[in-house]
């Protein structure tokens, strides 16, 4: 996930520089978007990750 942010935070970049910012804002928003959405995950997968198991 953090992989495409990346992706359209690039594309948002180049289509910025290019004057695409029509473009530029819509990737910038859906990498945003994606940032975000990896963040929760990630710590969601840490705390849950943390739990000590006992047997």
């Amino acid at each position: 996930m953090l992989r495409w942010t990346l992706i359209f935070l690039i594309v948002a970049i180049v289509a910025g520089v290019f004057g695409f910012f029509g473009i530029a804002a819509g990737a910038a928003s859906i990498a945003k978007i994606l940032f975000f959405i990896f963040i929760v995950l990630f710590l969601v997968s840490f705390i849950s990750g943390r739990r000590s198991r006992i047997e």
